[in-house]
């Protein structure tokens, strides 16, 4: 028997073709209130879009843990053997909801571990490092990387204005400007935590960790012009090629592994750990594998269950912690503020975002889209005396490197290796094969070409002559000639006598 259609209270409605009218003059009468029901539900079908990251897709799958790194974390999820079910969102960093997803860019890649202690949050991208390493600089940041005001439309000059004054940004846009700024798909990139985040094992003991994803599919990248191509064939390429990849049973997996440092070492190591524009060397802190993570479930229904999906490095559970990661510390804010104004103040109340294998206890109440509450004999405020949940500091197992006054002193102090371009020029120099680098060549000409301001042009140039001086003289060289043309058309023009 076919479901006969209702309103949203379950009354059944007349007809899905015929409005009510008043007569013979049909004339539309607003007390149909199927009528109006329909188009005020329509009018509020979307909620704002993320200011970054706006653009994206993503699947359900599970993380299975085939190492064993319980020595450094007493967390659930890394434990010998454990499998945890997980959602992850790819997404792009700059463009809107409907911007093209081959875009030079960074991606992004977060994962949601729905563990038995509670959710965890890995929000990264599928580089190591970031632009900036302050959060107060990050809306100046993004603000340079989306449109000017007056004519709406993206300007190379604000944003290589920010980057050139921004030098700690050289690192990050050595990747961008590179091949990683275009792979093939999410499906054949990598992923990073990016941030250093602080382990706890059983005994107490800290350690520092970073994370890393390695695609078992590979890293493969594409060239600009088939970028360019596909951007205006398939604006959904990432999107579409993740859907189907798992809807015909092609299910991707990524090996996850740390790198552990040990935690008095934070404060003596040659440059800033907890500085996010930085990579650890493999050599001094090999890569430890922890598990798999495979991506085998598409969403059933995307708004609900990606674009409301809600990610935030604030989301911990015992055994981990944070660092004296500036950046760090301003996201934990940023990110569960930004879910309360896009989604709701119970945000995470939806399935999606609520924890999946850990039962929630507290003295949350109302708000607007509240649908979770607490029995009625459970009282409302802490402490009490009538057995509500209780804090468990033990259970908890919160880090405490907020009272070392010896690390939070180092964190802020200048060491020998904290150049802005020195693993810029280590990345171009040693990581970056021939081929890549004439790419890299090209694609900086470009982005020099299309600078119209002499004294940011000038500032492109210093800004990758410190990243390796060949480099900047050849640029120089290709982009030489628009200085001289721009330089030549702003002279006065003699008259003559």
């Amino acid at each position: 028997m076919t479901d006969f259609t209702t309103t949203q209270t379950g009354s059944p409605v007349p007809s899905d073709d015929h409005s009510l009218t008043t007569g013979p003059d049909g004339t539309t009468a607003l007390h149909d209130r199927y009528l109006v029901e329909k188009l005020a539900q329509f009018n509020r079908e979307r909620i704002p879009e993320r200011i970054v990251h706006a653009k994206g897709g993503g699947a359900f799958g599970t993380f299975e843990v085939t190492g064993d790194v319980s020595a450094y974390t007493r967390a659930a999820l890394f434990q010998p053997g454990a499998v945890t079910e997980t959602v992850q969102r790819f997404s792009s960093v700059a463009g809107e909801q409907g911007s093209p997803d081959t875009w030079r860019d960074v991606r992004g890649f977060s994962v949601k571990f729905y563990t038995t202690e509670g959710n965890y949050d890995i929000v990264g991208n599928n580089t190591p490092v970031f632009f900036i390493r302050d959060g107060i600089k990050f809306p100046d940041f993004i603000h340079s990387q989306k449109r000017l005001p007056g004519s709406g439309l993206r300007d190379a000059d604000m944003q290589w204005d920010f980057w050139t004054l921004s030098p700690e940004s050289a690192h990050q846009v050595t990747y961008l400007m590179g091949d990683r700024g275009l792979p093939r798909s999410w499906r054949e990139m990598p992923g990073f935590g990016s941030h250093t985040y602080q382990w706890i094992n059983a005994e107490g003991e800290r350690f520092w960790v970073q994370y890393h994803f390695k695609s078992n599919q590979g890293n493969v990248e594409m060239t600009a012009d088939v970028a360019e191509q596909i951007a205006g064939a398939d604006a959904d390429h990432y999107r579409r090629d993740l859907y189907e990849a798992i809807d015909e049973g092609n299910f991707p997996s990524w090996d996850v592994f740390v790198q552990i440092m040990p935690y008095e070492e934070g404060k003596t190591y040659r440059f800033n750990p907890f500085d996010i524009t930085k990579v650890w060397p493999h050599a001094d802190y090999p890569l430890i594998k922890v598990g798999t993570h495979t991506l085998n479930r598409n969403p059933q229904n995307f708004f609900a269950e990606i674009e409301q999906a809600a990610f935030s490095p604030a989301n911990t559970v015992p055994g981990i912690d944070l660092s004296p990661d500036k950046m760090l510390m301003a996201r934990v804010f940023s990110y569960p503020d930004a879910q309360r104004y896009r989604v709701g103040a119970n945000y995470n109340q939806i399935p999606v975002n609520s924890p999946h294998a850990a039962p929630v206890h507290n003295y949350s109440q109302d708000g607007a889209g509240r649908h979770g509450f607490n029995s009625p004999t459970t009282p409302v405020y802490a402490p009490n005396s009538f057995g509500g949940p209780v804090a468990d500091e033990a259970r908890a197992g919160m880090g405490s490197w907020e009272n070392d006054g010896e690390l939070t002193r180092a964190a802020a102090t200048l060491r020998s290796e904290d150049s802005d371009f020195g693993q810029a020029g280590t990345l171009y120099r040693e990581v970056y094969d021939d081929a890549a680098k004439a790419r890299f060549l090209d694609t900086l000409t470009g982005q020099g070409d299309s600078i119209t301001s002499l004294a940011i042009l000038e500032r492109f140039f210093w800004y990758w002559t410190s990243v390796d001086e060949n480099l900047g003289a050849a640029l120089r060289e290709r982009v030489g000639s628009t200085v001289e043309s721009a330089a030549a058309a702003a002279e006065p023009v003699g008259t003559g006598a």
